[in-house]
């Protein structure tokens, strides 16, 4: 079953570093490269955390024609007014999922299409777009779709999207009450983090998104800050 908890005050989340992948620097922790298209992002461990572990949050680009069919298929007749910003594969698949794009249009309006596999289909129909859903305190950062959904063996996929405001230079996530924060991927202001965990999905900690500004201060925290509905 999927669940999709960023419909909770304490929704899941989505954490982000620049695509030249910064670290944490209001916590010192260890970053790892994450860029929007070209690169794959990192790969780090953590320690178990309530019998969970982040095994990986390594990502792959996917292909440019790829992605024209997907936004045709999650938009239709829509999908020429929009471009990709972030189209990329999860470290892990689950049986409907194993990648997402974010593609934005001249309205700054931002859609999240969901996708499984290489033929340029998405189950996001209709799509769900981004722009006043779920807004941080602060109106910095603001939730679209997020997920968690079994994979292969005692596998979790934790992927989510959003958008962030220009006050946030860096955007980093925690999973429960593990304090390691992960970069994920950031463009043209929209965000996508995803993970692959080891664990009884039973037991999925949540995603807490941590924003910075370009002087390192944290100046969101989802794990302390509410969200709201507009």
């Amino acid at each position: 079953m999927r669940t999709r908890p960023i419909m909770l005050i304490a929704a899941t989340a989505t954490a982000i570093a620049t695509a030249a992948g910064v670290a944490s620097a209001a916590t010192g922790t260890p970053q790892h490269t994450a860029t929007a298209h070209g690169k794959p992002s990192g790969n780090r461990l953590t320690a178990p955390q309530d019998g969970f572990t982040v095994t990986s949050t390594r990502t792959s680009p996917i292909g440019a024609g790829a992605v024209a069919k997907i936004l045709a298929s999650c938009l239709g007749q829509d999908a020429s007014n929009f471009h990709a910003v972030i189209a990329v594969r999860a470290p892990v698949a689950t049986q409907d999922t194993d990648g997402v794009v974010i593609a934005v249009n001249s309205a700054r309006q931002y859609v999240q299409c969901e996708t499984k596999g290489h033929k340029g289909t998405s189950m996001s129909v209709p799509p769900t777009f981004i722009n006043d859903r779920l807004w941080g305190t602060g109106h910095l950062i603001e939730f679209f779709d997020s997920f968690s959904e079994p994979a292969h063996g005692e596998q979790t996929l934790s992927l989510g999207a959003g958008h962030y405001t220009p006050d946030v230079a860096k955007i980093t996530i925690s999973y429960g009450d593990n304090p390691t924060q992960y970069p994920a991927l950031m463009a043209d202001g929209a965000f996508v983090y995803t993970a692959a965990l080891s664990g009884p999905e039973r037991n999925s900690p949540s995603p807490y998104v941590h924003a910075y500004n370009a002087a390192g201060q944290e100046i969101y925290n989802q794990q302390t800050e509410p969200t709201t509905k507009q």
